[in-house]
């Protein structure tokens, strides 16, 4: 083009632009657009791309300063110099921001085009645009908020090996710490396996890796590890690459269920029994002990992974986290541990520790701890060694932004320590501290004797607190009204009411209550703390005293609580706390009548999760349900008929999970009476027709009337479903079980009862529900064998075959362990084929479980018990007629060789001395409860052939021991549990 001759022209060029990828062909009307930079901040970018072609009349003198491409070309000797037009050849929108920087115009940075405009940028050498992608990646990488700068992990792996391979070390460090500050984020990605080794090493080394445990760490590298082993050994790093990177792990800090679990693991096997055997040498060490016990000068191994960034602190299932680790990891991060900030660590410890309770402080100035604003939720459950007051102490420190604690499993939670809990941390606002529920729910036993006993408290013990005069004391220090509004006391046997009398006087903003087998409450005790929290919307309270009192209670308008203690039933509030609840759960729950149930369920129209399970309910009561907002409903061994049921079911269109076992009159017809109340009768086959019209299930357990036809009507509905169980009542025929894996393709969860199963059957299931976690065959009818399970089933973590396979060998059990490899649960029932050589089969194959259930099983005890302590991390145990070789002191042994044992069931029968020797509390460790089942002999009428009479044990009775935080109960019951 030729130059114009006017001095306001010579000062501009034309740079004519078009896109080489373009493959756009054939005639447009707009090929090409001119536009100046004189009006750059008013371009229509969405109009300027829809051109083939565009000229840009830019100031020359901007582009020589701005762009080292365009100062060689226009200010140099160059001809092209003179022109004053130059073709560009470049992707559109990319050259346009480049123009747009040039001239200072903001800029719209993504992870999108980080990368076309970093290499526009080197190669028109635009130092400005440099410095602002920088800038913006450097912002994004410390950004505390990820949702405002979210880099998606493909792209980020793309950036990473564009820095690569353009030898960018700001590119591959930004990289690095936005992946270690987002690493929960990123294992979660299915881009994860794709991330570069190098750029995974740099992540996990990273000062400000953030994790919320080292067990989410080592699962993340593990299956990075698994997915990566043929790109290792094609880069020959795959025994350099996994020790690289499986030694960052801090196996000092996993779970013990974790560690011992992954002992089978041909990848982590090795440093799994390293950290078993860590775990074990931490619970010796006494909390208030010297730090020099721990041997290693270099304490890093121990500190938990925190940084500014962590908004989540997970010790779970950690028994050996003490006060001195966590103290420890509140430290600034140093090398190791001078001889002067040991006896800092041991000084503070002592303070935090003391056994009477009279202060837990840390001592100011004596230890630097470190506040980290951003955690919000810390788990300490089962951390058996640590002290709570002092971890409170600890949390009101470090953590002031904390907003929920969970502290399942640990007796020593009393409402003391809640009460300090709400004092030190004033933003908690919702508190977990469930326990196993006690076995003895007084409604489903026979009591024959019943004793108790106070514990006594031993010294120096990690979890001693104070005695019942300190709880007098801390009450009577005045109340401050707490922020909780969700508070789970599930399983607290221990809890009474006076504690909740005083719960309700401080947590007055409850919204959320679980008092699930509280069963020291009363009812009046429950319905004044209803009438003190007028803003609960959720209530779980079964198998508790919950009765007409506490339905009084939240049936009454709450405007006139005060002022009317004598209120009957049979007005409706619109301001009642019924009327407002999301969530009842009331299973259990023996003490209210129909008519309060009744009443009840007439104002309870906004719930969406109702349980109603083992209660006196009846179709009256529940066909006075008004509700249409119910997602879940358990009327489970009630007197519920399917016409009431029916109704309900039409009403609530969002029902997602239904639970109906033990409902005989499902399958029962209505008697005239019943049908006369409702328009029509109905059949069990309408009703599910009706639940596949109108509802999407994802949870069901059906028992009486639950047939093929049933099932067909179902499926509309059950597409999406997650978990069935199928009880007793319920028959499912082959066909309709061979239809089962395409009929729920998402099934989870399969228990069946009672059903008539073959091989084909089972090996159809496990070929097509590959994602089943829970699998159980009970008492079910049929001819199967082991050909049913030779299919591998990785994602199985638990496994019930009750009274299914008699003919199961050891060597079956080989097969079991190989094909189930990562289960958690195992029961077995009436395999009667099994020797002693069972138990190390189960214990080398599956050493991570955390539950054996094993009853009828041949003579699996015969020898006594020994190869089953190798499964450190039992949480549940049961041994049953198994063979009477069971020495006296195995409850003593178990509990001290499996120190998150809280459940043992043992039978007389197995005892080799005839009787066991029972736990105190000082080496009862993590028990709550035993149960030992006694028999009787009975003769077997085996007719007159035989030479000699068979006798077989016949149950009599159990004594059952249950412990909480102050007393252990010994009752004798009737039935065998």
């Amino acid at each position: 083009m030729a130059s114009a001759s006017g001095s306001d022209d010579d000062e501009f060029v034309i740079l004519v632009c078009t896109d080489p990828t373009n493959e756009i062909e054939g005639d447009i009307s707009n090929e090409e657009i001119v536009i100046s930079t004189t009006d750059i901040f008013r371009w229509d970018f969405p109009s300027t791309l829809s051109f083939r072609t565009f000229k840009i009349r830019a100031h020359r003198n901007r582009l020589i300063e701005e762009s080292s491409y365009f100062r060689g070309l226009l200010g140099g000797s160059f001809s092209e110099s003179c022109l004053d037009c130059i073709s560009i050849q470049w992707h559109l929108e990319t050259f346009l921001n480049v123009v747009k920087c040039m001239f200072h115009c903001p800029l719209d940075i993504t992870s999108k085009n980080f990368i076309p405009l970093f290499q526009a940028a080197l190669y028109f050498g635009v130092e400005i645009l440099l410095l602002q992608l920088k800038s913006w990646f450097s912002e994004v990488s410390v950004s505390k908020d990820p949702g405002l700068f979210q880099i998606q992990l493909d792209d980020l792996i793309d950036i990473w090996n564009f820095g690569l391979e353009h030898a960018n070390g700001f590119v591959q460090e930004l990289c690095a710490s936005y992946f270690a500050r987002n690493f929960m984020w990123a294992m979660s990605s299915k881009f994860f396996e794709d991330v570069p080794y190098d750029l995974l090493l740099l992540c996990i080394k990273h000062p400000h890796l953030t994790v919320d445990s080292e067990k989410h760490l080592s699962d993340a590298l593990l299956i990075w590890l698994d997915s990566n082993i043929e790109r290792l050994q094609r880069s020959n790093k795959t025994e350099c690459g996994f020790s690289d990177i499986l030694k960052q792990i801090r196996i000092s800090l996993l779970p013990l269920w974790f560690a011992a679990g992954k002992r089978s693991s041909s990848s982590f096997s090795e440093l799994a029994n390293e950290s078993v055997d860590s775990i074990f040498r931490l619970t010796q060490v006494t909390p208030i002990g010297p730090i020099n016990g721990l041997r290693d000068g270099d304490l890093s191994h121990l500190r938990i992974r925190l940084t500014e960034y962590s908004k989540r602190v997970d010790l779970s299932g950690c028994l050996q986290i003490t006060t001195m680790i966590l103290l420890l990891s509140l430290l600034p991060n140093t090398h190791s541990v001078g001889s002067a900030l040991r006896k800092s660590i041991e000084e503070s410890i002592s303070n935090l520790e003391q056994a009477d309770g009279s202060k837990y402080q840390i001592p100011q100035g004596l230890l630097p701890t470190l506040s980290f604003e951003a955690v919000q939720e810390v788990d300490i459950s089962g951390c058996l060694k640590l002290h709570l007051e002092a971890a409170i102490e600890c949390f009101s420190k470090s953590f002031p932004s904390l907003r929920k604690v969970k502290a399942a499993y640990l007796l020593n939670f009393k409402t003391t320590t809640l009460y300090r809990l709400v004092q030190k941390c004033s933003l908690v606002s919702e508190v977990d501290i469930t326990v196993d529920m006690d076995p003895l729910i007084s409604s489903q036993v026979s009591v024959i004797s019943s004793s108790s006993a106070v514990i006594s408290l031993a010294q120096n013990r990690p979890y001693t607190v104070g005695d019942s005069s300190s709880v007098t004391s801390l009450y009577h220090l005045g109340h401050s009204l707490s922020n909780i509004t969700k508070l789970t006391l599930e399983g607290r046997s221990d809890v009474c009411d006076s504690d909740i009398q005083y719960i309700a006087k401080f947590c007055v903003s409850l919204c959320y209550l679980n008092l699930k087998g509280c069963i020291s409450l009363t009812d009046v005790c429950i319905a004044n703390l209803i009438r003190r929290c007028t803003k609960l919307h959720s209530i779980v309270v079964c198998h508790t005293s919950f009765g007409m009192n506490s339905i009084l209670a939240l049936c009454t308008a709450s405007s006139i609580l005060s002022n009317s203690p004598t209120a009957q039933f049979g007005k409706k509030h619109l301001d009642s706390l019924a009327a407002n609840l999301q969530l009842l759960h009331m299973g259990g729950c023996k003490c209210a009548d129909e008519a309060s149930l009744q009443e009840l369920l007439s104002q309870t129209q906004m719930l969406k999760s109702l349980c109603l399970g083992d209660t006196n309910l009846v179709d009256d009561a529940l066909c006075n349900f008004s509700g249409s907002f119910l997602e879940m409903l358990d009327i489970s061994n009630t007197m519920i008929s399917t016409a009431a049921l029916n109704l309900v079911v039409r009403k609530n269109p969002g029902l997602k999970c239904l639970n109906a076992r033990g409902c005989k009159n499902l399958f029962q017809p209505e008697n005239t009476t019943k049908v006369a109340k409702f328009s029509s009768p109905y059949t069990c086959e309408e009703l599910f027709i009706e639940l596949g019209k109108t509802c999407r299930l994802e949870e069901i357990a059906l028992g009486w009337g639950f047939s093929y036809f049933s099932l067909q009507g179902l499926k509309p509905a059950i597409l999406s479903l997650r978990a069935m169980t199928v009880g007793l009542g319920g028959s499912l025929p082959e066909d309709a079980l061979r239809l089962l894996p395409t009929t729920c393709p998402m099934l989870e969860s399969l228990v069946l009862y009672f059903q008539v199963i073959s091989d084909c059957i089972i090996i159809n299931i496990m070929k097509s529900l590959r994602q089943l976690q829970t699998l159980a065959f009970c008492y079910c009818l049929g001819d199967i064998s082991i050909s049913s399970f030779k299919l591998s089933m990785p994602n199985l973590r638990k496994l019930r075959l009750e009274r299914v396979t008699p003919w199961l060998t050891n060597n079956d059990l080989v097969l079991l362990t190989q094909n189930f490899a990562n289960l958690v649960e195992l029961a077995l029932l009436g395999c009667k084929l099994l020797n002693s050589e069972a138990q190390c089969i189960i214990s080398s194959g599956w050493p991570g479980l955390i539950a054996i259930h094993l009853e009828d099983c041949g003579e699996v005890t015969r020898s006594g018990v020994c190869s089953l302590f190798n499964c450190t991390a039992l949480e549940d145990l049961l041994l049953r007629h198994n063979g009477p070789g069971i020495q006296r002191n195995f409850i003593l042994d178990a509990a001290s060789k499996m120190p998150m044992l809280r459940q043992v069931s043992l039978d007389l029968c197995d005892a080799s001395e005839g009787d066991f020797d029972l736990p105190d509390d000082a080496d009862r460790y993590c028990l709550r409860s035993v149960k030992i089942a006694r028999c009787n002999s009975q003769r077997c009428n085996v007719g007159p052939y035989f030479a000699e009479a068979h006798r077989k044990p016949v149950h009599r009775e159990t004594l059952v021991l249950v412990w909480n935080s102050r007393n252990v109960f010994r009752t004798v019951v009737k039935e065998r549990l």
